[in-house]
């Protein structure tokens, strides 16, 4: 999936995460964690994050990602939201597709 333009997804309420994505053309995938439980599971986000793009094909964007203490099916609903806005996709998601992640 390509990302088109800037799109946002979540709230900065507790146990949400805010995410922030971009473009980021031929650059990979960057990402900016801002997290209150950083030091004890900031690895483990990073890691949600990076093998949910790479199931949904993003292969270049940045995020900025504001964690409130999200659990991990929150991280990747959020995450699926941002990429969708962004590539312009407002319908049809896949939601069972996250079943066979291995996240």
């Amino acid at each position: 999936m390509i990302i088109e333009k800037q799109a946002i997804a979540g709230t900065l309420e507790s146990s949400d995460v805010q995410i922030l994505i971009d473009r980021n053309d031929g650059k990979g995938i960057e990402i900016e964690l801002k997290s209150s439980v950083q030091k004890q599971f900031g690895k483990k986000i990073r890691e949600v994050l990076e093998t949910t793009l790479k199931n949904l094909e993003v292969e270049d964007a940045k995020l900025v990602v504001v964690d409130q203490g999200a659990l991990d099916c929150t991280i990747i609903a959020r995450t699926m939201a941002a990429v969708h806005r962004s590539a312009g996709i407002t319908s049809d998601y896949n939601w069972g597709a996250i079943e066979e992640w291995n996240v």
